[in-house]
């Protein structure tokens, strides 16, 4: 019991000592030309947060003080290097911003999930006035469209969605198939073709993902494509039950030959 104890004391200090926060970055940059060039230093402020293998993962502040837009990954070394803390601006100026955000995401997540979809939508929109790119905002405006059958406004959202590479992150995964799941149910089939396209193009051996875009293509009635995607999800999982089943219904539809699910399990 103490060793746990200890064990657990020492997880805690490292997280703690782990980096997290707001850091600036100073850059030299030229104005003008010629006689009238002259240098100036410009700063950036970035949100850091320490992952693993002593990497750092960087995302600029947006124009309302809230980290947005692409993340991407240094080495602590460089960070360390390069960076330098800014812990009152993020203390009384973007933690506290941040706050608010969450707090206004998570009203419209309640909203929504009442059914509640003009408040939910009222939410999610002051949410994207703060940070146009959060995912978690985007994903629940766009649920709140496919729920309400509003297909035009659902395919906005899809369009931004799926050029952002961060909404087929695994910290968004529920929202992700929730969504994928939605247009499908909308019959929004091309739409949940290329969102799935997308999202393979990322994590191309991810089983249900394959199964997912053969839903979509039976939507379409491309059965070619429906039992190319169904085989590569029982070759990457053989124990894909929803997979086998829906190859068995196909059968029975005599959509496919007999016994093609005894030629891809044996």
């Amino acid at each position: 019991m103490a060793n746990d104890a200890n064990l657990n004391t020492q997880k805690k200090e490292e997280e703690h000592n782990k980096i997290k926060g707001v850091f600036s970055l100073q850059t030299l940059m030229k104005v003008g030309t010629g006689t009238t060039q002259r240098k100036t230093i410009q700063k950036n402020y970035w949100f850091a947060k320490e992952v693993e293998n002593d990497m750092i993962e960087v995302q600029p502040l947006n124009v309302n003080y809230v980290p947005s837009g692409p993340k991407k990954l240094i080495s602590k070394d460089e960070f360390l290097d390069k960076f330098s803390p800014e812990p009152e601006f993020y203390t009384y100026t973007v933690y506290p911003k941040m706050r608010e955000l969450n707090k206004t995401i998570a009203r419209a997540d309640r909203h929504r999930k009442r059914g509640e979809t003009y408040s939910a939508e009222f939410e999610y929109k002051n949410a994207l006035n703060i940070d146009e790119e959060n995912i978690r905002a985007n994903f629940g405006l766009g649920l709140t469209y496919l729920e309400r059958g509003d297909k035009e406004k659902a395919n906005d959202i899809f369009e931004r969605l799926v050029k952002l590479d961060a909404a087929f992150e695994a910290e968004h995964k529920h929202l992700f198939n929730e969504f994928g799941i939605n247009l499908r149910k909308q019959k929004m089939y091309d739409q949940a073709v290329d969102y799935y396209s997308r999202a393979l193009e990322l994590s191309p051996n991810d089983e249900n993902l394959h199964y997912n875009i053969a839903r979509a293509y039976f939507g379409q009635n491309k059965i070619d494509q429906t039992l190319a995607h169904l085989k590569k999800a029982l070759e990457l999982n053989p124990d894909l039950e929803e997979a086998k089943k829906f190859i068995e219904f196909l059968e029975k539809k005599r959509l496919i030959p007999e016994g093609t699910i005894n030629t891809i399990t044996s």
